[in-house]
């Protein structure tokens, strides 16, 4: 459970620190006017919250993309060599869910103190080697407010590419547009990174050909944590997974077993609804067809958790690790001031924007094609996936790619799992197959990073390096 306090003992970096200003002062708001998008930008800099490496520079505010929509960004410049280092986003998944959850509970620069009131540096931070930026999308999730127009995610992709736009246009971030992008995102990113990988490609295709005035995306590498990229297939993997969890054994009993079965197998069940749902493609129909399944499969993920944590099998329901103690420090008016939050409220997982979303049956739909194109296309693409993790479980993951049809398909599947370790001890079992690799990652939940910082510090770096996963 207190698993933070030892791992963060590190060379110095476990200082506690306060906050750097007050209620009577205020920071400079700047401000940038887009001429490719007549979007615009308003930002803090160096606000000294999280973030206290000294010589690190940061920027936190909006990206106003019309009077109305106003999506919430925070970047930390890399800790060393800021100057050549690749461009990295976060985006967390829900469909709706904060990236602040990525910034404060796994990779980020920071984690928050039990008292809600303080930070600690993090470390194993991803900005040790890369400048990061998280977004909160779409709008009305985090920091985010205004219209939101998002309602599956092709829409949401548009719309990120508009404010990744917006931000490469302007002073502040065009010398990071040189840079190798690399797109991060988990759970419900199993559908984004894929759809949004491919999408940049198409938009930078458009660019290229002069038929689109814009900033191309030098896309190198896709990372998908814990994804949910294939009901289909994943809806089935709870079965497997809740007869035996690899390495922790059963987690439900046989009678619950045999109750999903029939729940997946029966005529009109489970396979049937989200086969329909895959042949009613994009048509009128699909929407109502892809919702009425996803609702129905829903109960073969609620079997499977029980009163477990759906996020680490190893925890129950009331689960505590990771805690939430960032939730109350960007309530903190002082704290929102410094960074140039000016949303009333932090709202880490709201209804509306899930709901939206959710209502057009996206959360059943593939997003498998896309993936494989994403990979085909030569772009280095991970997905890893913690081992105690029931939602996006690995098993269900692994069978996902394995029946993903690309050009490597035979060969990923005739290469078995194999350890590599961290310091000689195991830390994920992996396969490398040209630019893809899967990764299961041992004793981790949902959110890897948070169980395993210094691990997926490795694996990460190994990523941006260009380089297969192997023991470090």
């Amino acid at each position: 459970m207190h698993f933070l306090a030892p791992l963060l003992a590190v060379a110095g970096l476990a200082r506690a620190t306060t906050l750097p200003i007050t209620e009577e002062t205020g920071p400079t708001i700047h401000t940038f006017k887009s001429d490719i998008t007549d979007g615009a930008l308003r930002y803090v800099n160096n606000s000294g919250v999280c973030e206290t490496t000294p010589g690190v520079h940061t920027m936190s505010g909006y990206v106003d993309t019309s009077s109305t929509m106003h999506t919430w960004f925070w970047f930390f410049a890399a800790r060393n060599a800021p100057a050549t280092a690749p461009f990295t986003i976060w985006l967390n998944g829900g469909p709706g869910c904060s990236s602040m959850i990525g910034l404060f509970q796994e990779n980020g620069p920071c984690n928050v103190n039990a008292d809600g009131k303080t930070t600690v540096l993090n470390p194993y931070s991803w900005n040790n080697i890369s400048n990061m930026l998280y977004i909160d999308q779409p709008i009305g999730t985090g920091f985010s407010y205004g219209t939101d127009n998002v309602d599956s995610t092709f829409t949401a992709a548009s719309a990120i590419w508009t404010v990744i736009q917006t931000l490469f246009d302007s002073p502040e971030f065009s010398a990071y547009s040189s840079r190798e992008f690399i797109l991060g995102t988990e759970s419900y990113g199993g559908h984004y990174g894929p759809e949004f990988a491919d999408y940049f490609q198409i938009q930078n295709n458009l660019i290229a050909a002069g038929k689109l005035q814009g900033v191309q995306i030098k896309l190198g590498a896709l990372l998908i944590n814990n994804g949910w990229i294939d009901p289909l297939i994943q809806n089935q993997q709870y079965i497997n997974f809740a007869q035996n969890a690899p390495g922790y054994g059963a987690i439900q009993s046989a009678a619950t077993i045999k109750k999903m079965n029939t729940t997946y197998f029966e005529s009109n069940g489970c396979l049937a609804q989200q086969t329909a749902c895959y042949n009613a493609g994009n048509s009128s129909s699909s929407a109502s067809i892809c919702l009425k399944a996803d609702n129905f499969c829903a109960t073969l993920f609620e079997d499977a958790v029980g009163n477990l944590d759906p996020y680490d099998l190893r925890q129950s329901s009331a689960a505590a690790f990771p805690p939430e103690y960032y939730v109350d420090f960007l309530g903190i008016a002082s704290v929102k001031k410094a960074i140039g939050a000016t949303s009333s409220t932090y709202s880490e997982c709201p209804d509306a924007p899930y709901t939206k979303i959710e209502n057009t049956g996206d959360d059943a739909r593939t997003f498998l094609p896309q993936l494989a194109a994403v990979v085909d296309s030569g772009i280095r693409v991970l997905i890893w996936a913690g081992d105690a993790d029931i939602i996006c479980n690995w098993l269900g993951n692994q069978a996902a790619v394995l029946a993903m049809d690309w050009s490597g398909k035979a060969q990923l599947a005739a290469t078995p799992l194999t350890n590599i370790t961290l310091a000689g001890k195991p830390i994920a079992a992996v396969a490398n197959v040209q630019n893809f690799t899967f990764a299961r990652v041992y004793a981790a939940g949902h959110e890897v990073a948070a169980f395993q910082p210094a691990g997926s510090l490795l694996i990460f770096q190994q990523i941006v390096a260009g380089e297969p996963l192997h023991s470090g």
